[in-house]
């Protein structure tokens, strides 16, 4: 079974990294994490690329909320 983790973010860069790094720990063989970024402008898409693990997805732009987030990652799972 596959297991998908999405993580919605917006201005988020003194916490990203640590949900990143958790996730890419865990030990399930078939995971994935989809980040859906709003477009940050503080520096969190650096903190995700410098973060990346092959398990990862990014996706970054404007959207309409967490709600709107959620749901482009639902919908890449």
């Amino acid at each position: 079974m596959k297991i998908s983790i999405i993580t919605a973010v917006y201005n988020s860069v003194s916490t990203i990294s640590d949900t990143i790094i958790s996730v890419d720990k865990q030990t399930h063989k078939n995971l994935e994490h989809i980040i859906v970024d709003g477009r940050s402008t503080d520096g969190s898409l650096d903190e995700i690329n410098r973060n990346t693990h092959s398990r990862m997805m990014l996706v970054s732009e404007p959207d309409n909320g967490v709600y709107s987030a959620l749901n482009k990652g639902i919908n890449l799972a």
